[in-house]
């Protein structure tokens, strides 16, 4: 047929490009995956989830929330999340791309600006595609390009709300927005944020409450935070005022159209959540193992981030991968990350730090990369 044909060839131009992905199985040690405090895997979600089994929680919802799917289970971990995170309002979706570009194509109106750091996730960038507002990117961490880019909008005549939109720890980098200084930009501006805690959720912040703990519970404030990541569930839950969480119930496509996340997920994520307050000691040698990996990382010449993601940035597309290969194959799960996820020139290994590994790994790691670098 000829739409497979075309992609085809589609495909082989990804393949005579080096860009052709394919899935790969787990194997070696874990230095690729989010789950930052080991929770996936741990006997404490799977008691949490086997006594839910025992007390009737289906595994599946049947139904979008607005029909069937509204489960006790969904409304328990909302309730619990707010209280947790201090927001006045929370709801649980069922996975975080799907959350984040909802967030985008729903909150922002017509009239309004999109202002976006430039390294925000892809999921970002699809609900902007798909919303009302216009949009503009500003280099990356720059307050002070963000601040100019609202004053021009405003001279070309803009009169709706500026959104600010930013991770607190990125993905593909490692390091911190400027979270105090936008801040105060928004509330110069009276502008609203949009504030992408995936990787900073359960590794930073009180009791792991997240880089942005400060801010949750404010007027102008929305925080997504993923559960597939530290938590080591699945979904995602967004904090926000009442009314942002009503208005999403009401027009948020994403949400009503969609099937409701597993009940049983959503006791998982009830009992990580408390895992964060209950179990501070995960989050003590996560940051152990950080400042070990640190050390060890500097021994061999690379500059350190201080977050679980560590790139280690090679440029050519071809050699990281070819790198990435020989570390899998002496034993450790590292991949490489090309463009168009990065942007190009900068094809990396993402190394991760979980608690799935331990400082004789990373050791062992830095042993043999040193070889290949």
């Amino acid at each position: 047929m000829a739409a497979l044909d075309t992609l085809e060839t589609g495909l082989a131009q990804l393949s005579a490009h080096g860009r052709r992905r394919t899935l790969l199985p787990r194997a070696g040690l874990d230095f690729s995956s989010n789950d930052y405090l080991g929770l996936a895997g741990s006997n404490r979600l799977r008691d949490a989830v086997l006594a839910a089994i025992a007390r009737g929680v289906p595994i599946g919802s049947g139904g979008s929330r607005l029909l069937r799917g509204n489960c006790e289970e969904h409304a328990l971990l909302e309730e619990e999340a707010a209280r947790f995170f201090g927001a006045e309002s929370a709801l649980f979706m069922g996975a975080g791309y799907g959350a984040n570009a909802l967030l985008f194509s729903t909150l922002p109106q017509r009239g309004d600006l999109v202002l976006h750091d430039a390294l925000i996730h892809a999921s970002a960038h699809e609900g902007i595609r798909l919303g009302r507002a216009e949009s503009q990117a500003f280099a990356h961490n720059d307050v002070d390009a963000a601040a100019d880019a609202i004053a021009a909008w405003r001279r070309q005549g803009g009169t709706g709300t500026p959104w600010l939109a930013v991770e607190t720890l990125y993905s593909m980098d490692g390091d911190q927005a400027p979270l105090a200084d936008l801040k105060a930009l928004a509330d110069r501006e009276g502008a609203m944020m949009l504030i992408d805690e995936a990787h900073a959720t359960g590794v930073f912040g009180p009791d792991g409450r997240g880089l942005a703990a400060d801010l949750d519970g404010r007027a102008n404030v929305v925080v997504l935070r993923t559960c597939g990541k530290a938590l080591g569930c699945e979904g995602a839950l967004i904090l926000a005022p009442r009314t942002v969480c009503d208005f999403i119930v009401n027009r948020g496509r994403g949400f009503i159209f969609s099937t409701a996340p597993s009940p049983l997920i959503a006791a998982a994520v009830r009992d990580a959540l408390r895992s964060l307050r209950e179990e501070p000691e995960r989050r003590d040698r996560l940051h152990a193992l950080l400042d070990t990996a640190g050390h060890t990382l500097r021994g061999i010449g690379l500059p350190v981030s201080g977050s679980p993601i560590q790139p280690v940035v090679i440029g050519d597309e071809r050699r990281t991968m070819a790198i990435a290969a020989a570390l899998q194959a002496a034993g450790f799960d590292v991949r490489g990350v090309r463009p168009p996820t990065v942007p190009p020139g900068t094809s990396r290994l993402r190394l991760s730090f979980t608690l799935n590994i331990d400082a004789a790994a990373v050791t062992a790691l830095a042993t043999v990369l040193r070889e290949h670098l």
